[in-house]
């Protein structure tokens, strides 16, 4: 694929204009501290939403069975609700895909 210079620099700087706008306009924004608690709480939330979106659709890829991920998403809320941390998670989660890998084996 052959592009030219000048595309290529139209691209970048679009890029970085879009890059530049989403981060610099919740700051000008947002001077003041919040005084709305719908707001607070669900730009609270945000980060946590972005996590999740990008996590758990590549929890069903990562594996070669669909049945491995799911299971894993499983243990893994489990063992979060049951008061795991990360590193303890990220464990149960991988011991459940060789688990199940293993019994799909069979």
């Amino acid at each position: 694929m052959n592009i030219n210079m000048q595309t290529y620099l139209i691209y970048l700087l679009v890029m970085a204009g879009v890059t530049l706008f989403l981060r610099a306009v919740p700051f000008i924004l947002l001077r003041k501290k919040l005084k709305s608690v719908f707001w607070s709480s669900f730009l609270a939330y945000v980060p946590y939403t972005v996590l999740s979106a990008m996590t758990v659709p590549a929890i069903f890829f990562a594996t070669d069975s669909r049945l491995t991920g799911a299971c894993a998403l499983l243990a893994a809320v489990v063992a979060s609700l049951l008061g795991g941390g990360l590193v303890t998670v990220a464990v149960v989660s991988c011991l459940t895909v060789l688990g199940v890998d293993g019994l799909m084996l069979l």
